[in-house]
């Protein structure tokens, strides 16, 4: 049975013949940024030809929309899929470091779990996990309190049960990590030997690829079950022949070629109105896509280790790139989503997706930190030259100049 036909034909209508209205049986929720940014703090949001215009928050895309069922499980009425609601696995009513478990255990534990009368609960994917994420939270990376009570996650906390991580056990305030089923098809250091997860971090809100092993012992992780048909971000891609792919999983349309050259954050904003002024293959209503809508392009089958490849489709056209690490690869691509921090310059960072190696500096050299997938932040200003060994811990690449692809809803 084809599961996408059957969602979509008893909660939305379909694509029934070339240039037809339709509604996605799967589209993308919304990134729930509701504030504007600069290139470094909040603004009012910008009119149409001022600067920075078209940005996340004045984009309405499909909102976040959730049921509680009062039975310890959430509904997502967007994509249909059932969670449970809190990752208290052990139900002592906390969160601790002790309702952790390993990727292997993990899978273990979801094969035997009931809840709400229901035994097929499942690990979810990292596109249905991130799907979850709510960008009008701020990234607590540094923050060196120890009293959560006053941070915002990328959660929505009023209808899931969310914690940082467990600094009572000796963990940081950031171990907030959430499990997935994707293993990284790649390699990253220093995991090569343990092997590579893919997880979302509701405390940061980043997708970064996590060793399987942390110092010698299996990673722990948060997790959230979930159940429904498995449809969510299974691209359905088609090549309309004109510069343009359509993915009638989520009802978007995407440029089938990228920016071809690094750029600004800002730039990719006003290379969406250039576009637009001159009716780029044949629209006149592209953006720069949300987070949440350019992840869900990621094909996790790909890498550029294993398959000469970015992780997406090869019905788009890539950039090639030369790395930190002087390797052949592909970009990272902007957002129009910032990645809101704590500092000063609260909006100095906005949200991309790496198509290529998520490169960082670590043990004296340049490589694959986070994997192709990750979902990661860069300034939106500044010299890349003044960040030679990165940022952070893992010392992320700091590049200040990425891709861009633009995106537009098919109609």
């Amino acid at each position: 049975m084809n599961t996408l036909k059957t969602h979509c034909a008893a909660t939305a209508l379909c694509l029934i013949g070339a240039g037809a209205a339709f509604a996605a049986p799967y589209p993308v929720p919304d990134t729930g940024q509701t504030a504007c940014y600069d290139e470094t703090n909040e603004i009012a949001c910008p009119a149409a030809g001022e600067a920075f215009h078209g940005q996340d928050a004045q984009v309405d895309g499909t909102p976040m929309s959730y049921t509680d069922n009062g039975d310890g499980t959430v509904t997502d009425n967007v994509t249909g899929l059932m969670w449970v609601k809190s990752p208290d696995l052990n139900g002592d009513g906390k969160i601790t470091a002790e309702d952790k478990l390993s990727y292997e255990d993990a899978l273990a534990f979801a094969e035997s779990y009931q809840l709400a009368g229901h035994d097929d609960w499942r690990i979810p994917t990292i596109k249905e996990m991130y799907s979850l994420m709510n960008f009008d939270g701020v990234d607590v990376s540094g923050w060196e309190g120890e009293d959560s009570s006053g941070l915002v996650p990328f959660l929505d906390d009023e209808m899931f049960d969310f914690a940082y991580g467990d600094t009572e056990a000796g963990e940081r305030i950031i171990d907030s990590q959430m499990v997935s089923t994707n293993l990284y098809v790649g390699e990253t250091v220093p995991n090569e030997e343990a092997g590579t997860l893919f997880g979302v971090n509701f405390a940061d809100g980043r997708i970064k690829g996590y060793g399987l092993e942390l110092h010698g012992k299996p990673k722990p992780f948060f997790v959230m079950m979930v159940r429904g048909e498995a449809g969510y971000g299974v691209n359905d891609f088609t090549d309309n022949g004109d510069g343009t792919v359509t993915d009638a999983t989520t009802g978007l349309m995407w440029a089938q070629g990228d920016s071809g050259a690094a750029i600004t954050w800002q730039a990719a904003l006003e290379w969406a109105v250039t576009a637009n002024a001159e009716n780029y293959l044949g629209h006149s209503d592209w953006r720069l896509p949300n987070v949440k809508e350019l992840q869900v392009l990621v094909d996790y089958d790909r890498s550029p280790a294993t398959t000469g490849s970015a992780a997406i489709d090869p019905v788009f056209e890539t950039t090639e790139i030369s790395n930190e690490a002087g390797e052949a690869d592909y970009g990272w691509y902007w957002s129009s989503t910032t990645h809101a921090n704590m500092t000063e310059q609260e909006g100095i960072a906005a949200a991309y997706v790496c198509f290529g190696r998520a490169t960082g500096y670590m043990e004296g050299k340049w490589a694959d930190v986070h994997g192709a997938g990750a979902q990661r932040s860069d300034f939106k200003l500044g010299s890349a030259a003044d960040y030679p060994e990165g940022n952070g811990p893992q010392g992320d690449a700091i590049r200040i100049e990425n891709f861009a692809r633009l995106v537009r809803d098919a109609k």
